[in-house]
């Protein structure tokens, strides 16, 4: 029955959550070695799961949270499925797991990095080209790193400027793609090798490895005169993010825009952005012109 309810489980994040492959792996992990430390979570009662505390006492915040997650979201399971009547999970611990933020790239040293890779394409060089279309979808269009290099040719519709992109579990979200990065996009395909199904093939059969692309990118970066350790796939789609929301986007439109599944993932970006609101609130509460009595 354990690894039965487990195996249930994991089928009914893959079905309804459209959980990825990952994410699955993930949690399995983490049931099994919960298994391990107090025996059969199924029968566990809320003094076994209390004992998981000290088994992961030399954890980081952050792990035991997503250990506590994963036993929370499967006793609810278990209870929903009618394999248990109660829900023992409140014992386990809850640590405050602070989220750290994001590093970022301010607006000159992402117009370094542009200027640098434009100049490099300038002489039509493939490697150059194609270096400033995947600058641009990253910092242009926010897309994830294995997004953008497995992107396949049938998501770049040259008549329409969106790109269709398959994200985490599977979900399905339009990006729109800015006129300067159609233009890098289709100067790209134009120099483009033949043969393949990825917009961004790999010499060797299948697409640009991330390993590549983040190669690629500290390169530029350290020829840029910016420090390497700044810079990766993730750090340029951060900085797409928080300068959208400097320029007034919305919340939920940014929050489309990244194929976040909840809008709390979307929400770490408005630190950036204090400045900008209490400008706002100064400027636009309906109390602001009124002395204080």
């Amino acid at each position: 029955m354990p690894d039965d309810a487990v195996a249930a489980f994991l089928a009914m994040l893959a079905a309804e959550r459209g959980a990825a492959a990952n994410t699955l792996d993930a949690y399995r992990r983490d049931l099994k070695g919960a298994r391990e430390q107090i025996g059969d979570l199924v029968r566990a009662d809320k003094d076994d799961l209390a004992r998981l505390a000290a088994a992961w006492q030399d954890l980081a915040p952050s792990s035991v949270a997503r250990k506590s997650s994963a036993l929370r979201q499967f006793y609810t399971f278990l209870q929903d499925e009618g394999l248990r009547a109660d829900d023992p999970s409140a014992a386990l611990p809850r640590p405050r797991a602070r989220r750290p933020l994001p590093r970022l790239l301010d607006h000159a040293e992402i117009a370094r990095l542009f200027a640098l890779a434009e100049e490099d394409a300038v002489g039509g060089r493939p490697e150059a080209v194609r270096m400033l279309a995947l600058l641009e979808l990253l910092y242009g269009s926010g897309l994830r790193a294995t997004e953008l290099v497995s992107l396949p040719l049938v998501s770049v519709p040259r008549d329409v400027p969106f790109l269709t992109i398959t994200g985490k579990g599977g979900q399905q979200r339009m990006v729109p793609v800015s006129a300067r990065a159609g233009r890098a996009l289709t100067a790209w395909l134009d120099v483009r090798p033949g043969g393949g199904r990825f917009v961004f093939p790999s010499p060797r059969g299948g697409h640009l490895s991330r390993v590549r692309l983040f190669q690629l990118l500290r390169d530029l970066a350290g020829r840029a005169g910016i420090d390497p350790e700044k810079v990766s796939p993730h750090v340029l789609r951060h900085a797409f993010a928080t300068h959208l929301l400097e320029g007034g986007a919305d919340l939920r439109v940014l929050q489309t825009l990244l194929g976040h599944a909840d809008i709390a993932t979307t929400q770490i970006y408005t630190h950036v952005d204090s400045a900008r609101l209490v400008a706002l609130v100064n400027a636009r509460h309906p109390l602001r012109d009124i002395a204080p009595g």
